[in-house]
């Protein structure tokens, strides 16, 4: 274990935001964050994964421990699935497509959405139908203040709606190093109900999808949605999709008879923010580098040099202007460190 000083973190988070860490430390194994977590002139830590869920607005003079441990194991086989163990710097996407490979079903539905392993229970990673919770069994995690090590289970997470026990009572405490996931090996639960897969698929002529074909389809449906950070900086969906009361949808229908929604319980419904946000002429729109996408309105970019106070501004313009013309608020997704 080593520590840089004055690194750059262009190149670790997807916004491409050019803030500096005072201190560096990657971290490759269980024993390396406990030596890091014990270093007697530290009292606090910033930890980095993918970086694939953050807005960087400034320097970070704490230490940054960046997260970058491998590894996949199938650690037990069942009749009809296996339970593999996966070190928290497995980029998330490599893993996907290791399952395809080993015909391993349950996270086809989540190709190709950016960051680590390690930081995919904390906002519980979803989409297409699926949520990581689908196939979660347990992670392992180090307590930062004791270093001891504790496991949670499914039930101790708390999940929810991009959300969890790691964003919530347990905030700032824990850092994860492995989780374990229950996929099958056969018999696998085909979802394509959910948003354009069912269509992507016919389009290929496609009428009893393997997993493959239903993580190809993901992956061309984000590819045409969602910017390539490697090409243009950004977090994906920078706000989460708000879930309203029936009686205030209704209202709101009234008004936009064909606005779009799912429906969640018998007294909630699901609004796109990304719709909202359209309606309010937001897409595609430029300022300085900030902007937001000309294909999706929920995600928001840097164009070159944003600075991440230029790109939460942005952020906070639309919040205001969704909320003056839907009276609906919108939240933030992505972890805004300011």
């Amino acid at each position: 274990m080593s520590i840089q000083h004055n690194v750059s973190l262009k190149a670790y988070n997807t916004f491409g935001i050019d803030a500096k860490a005072k201190y560096f430390i990657s971290i490759t194994n269980k024993a390396e964050l406990i030596e890091a977590l014990q270093l007697p002139q530290f009292s606090e830590y910033f930890i980095l994964g993918g970086g694939s869920n953050m807005l960087l607005t400034k320097d970070i003079d704490i230490p940054v421990l960046h997260i970058n441990s491998k590894g996949i194991e199938i650690i037990k086989t069942n009749d009809n699935d296996v339970l593999v163990k996966v070190q928290a710097g497995e980029n998330w996407h490599d893993f996907v497509l290791w399952c395809i490979e080993n015909n391993l079903g349950g996270v086809e539905n989540l190709s190709l959405i950016p960051g680590n392993v390690g930081t995919s229970p904390i906002q519980n990673i979803g989409a297409y139908g699926i949520e990581l919770k689908d196939t979660f069994v347990a992670c392992a995690a180090i307590h930062i203040a004791s270093q001891e090590e504790k496991v949670f289970s499914l039930g101790d997470c708390n999940f929810g709606y991009r959300n969890s026990i790691f964003k919530n009572e347990v905030k700032g405490e824990y850092i994860i190093t492995s989780v374990v996931f229950r996929l099958t090996t056969k018999n696998h639960k085909i979802n394509t109900s959910y948003g354009a897969i069912q269509q992507e698929l016919e389009d290929n002529n496609i009428t009893n999808p393997t997993i493959k074909d239903v993580s190809n389809a993901v992956i061309a449906i984000r590819q045409r949605k969602l910017p390539d950070p490697k090409k243009i900086g950004n977090s994906g969906s920078f706000f989460k999709n708000p879930v309203i009361s029936k009686t205030a949808f209704e209202l709101l229908q009234q008004k936009h008879a064909k606005i779009p929604h799912y429906v969640v319980s018998e007294n909630e419904i699901k609004v796109p923010a990304g719709w909202l946000i359209e309606q309010c002429g937001f897409k595609g729109k430029r300022f300085g580098d900030a902007g937001i996408h000309e294909n999706q309105a929920l995600v928001l970019v840097n164009h070159g040099d944003a600075k991440g106070k230029e790109i939460l501004a942005l952020a906070k313009k639309i919040q205001d202007t969704v909320l003056h013309q839907f009276n609906i608020s919108i939240e933030a997704e992505v972890n805004v460190i300011a």
